[in-house]
């Protein structure tokens, strides 16, 4: 019998490599984002297998991508712009779909905290 714990792992592992090949497509279709799905994918890698994880962040994939951030909560301006308008494409169906007023209102508060913590908490460094 397989239990729980492994069942979760295994879920987790098979969503960082989802997260890894989407990924990996963004570097080539600029309405992709690469970071936030390198990011999950690392997340969900260190969660399913340290041994996922160990590969993850050898490789040159990794490193070009999000050993800095991680290590210094710094992005390219080019990088926050298309984390953040990817992200304000996809908030922006719901909330002209939806009919809600609460839920749009709950929509343009994440919209405005994510562009706070975007230009106040991630440090905006020069491409190289």
């Amino acid at each position: 019998m397989i239990s729980q714990n492994r069942i979760i792992k295994f879920i987790f592992i098979v969503i960082g490599f989802i997260s890894l090949g989407l990924g990996i497509i963004g570097i080539v279709l600029p309405v992709v984002p690469t970071t936030p799905l390198l990011l999950l994918a690392s997340f969900c890698f260190m969660k399913g297998s340290a041994r996922f994880e160990r590969w993850f962040k050898g490789t040159n994939l990794y490193k070009r991508h999000l050993e800095s951030f991680v290590r210094e909560r710094s992005m390219t301006l080019k990088q926050k712009l298309s984390i953040l308008l990817f992200a304000d494409a996809m908030i922006a169906i719901p909330f002209f779909l939806h009919p809600s007023y609460i839920v749009k209102s709950v929509l343009l508060l994440i919209v405005i905290y994510k562009y706070y913590y975007f230009i106040f908490k991630i440090k905006t460094v020069r491409s190289d």
